[in-house]
């Protein structure tokens, strides 16, 4: 199946980023790609960049921690925090920067816009389909941050990452 049909990204109003993807497999498992760190450090970055470390505490006000190192070896600290997990078909967290402690740190910290909010809220939600899973990732990010597009272009580069991961499953 050709890419551009599996994937795509709707705006939102002002309200945030909506990546739809379909994914030839079971709900269970790319659930578990979501959650599992073991397969997040396989796919957990968009292309060119990869993910050296990863921690998940799967349980609401559990700590979801990576690291992205872009190209030019530059680390980016994420961190997440579960407020909502329906397996295998809900994922919901607050997501922020971090440091390599997992320490929440402003936006800035990583060069970011000053209009870029500290946290914002990521809703996951995974339905089957056909015998296929329909994800679809929600991020809060408004229309008035300079880095929205960026943020859109990255999850659809993950998503895409994510399937090649589904196929080697």
């Amino acid at each position: 199946m050709d890419a551009k049909s599996d994937s795509f990204a709707v705006p939102a109003a002002d309200t945030g980023i909506v990546v739809t993807r379909v994914f030839d497999a079971p709900r269970a498992l790319v659930f578990r790609a979501w959650t599992d760190p073991v397969h997040l450090m396989r796919w957990w970055a968009p292309q060119g960049c990869t993910t050296p470390h990863c921690t998940v505490d799967l349980r609401v006000g559990g700590r979801f921690h990576y690291c992205m190192r872009l190209p030019d070896g530059r680390d980016i600290w994420g961190l997440g925090i579960y407020r909502e997990i329906v397996a295998p078909s809900r994922l919901v967290y607050i997501d922020s920067f971090a440091d390599a402690d997992g320490n929440p740190v402003p936006p800035a910290h990583y060069g970011m816009s000053a209009g870029h909010p500290a946290e914002t809220l990521v809703t996951v939600n995974f339905e089957e389909q056909d015998g296929k899973t329909r994800a679809t990732v929600h991020h809060a990010i408004p229309v008035s941050v300079e880095e929205r597009g960026g943020a859109e272009q990255g999850w659809t580069e993950m998503l895409e990452r994510l399937a090649t991961e589904l196929q080697q499953a």
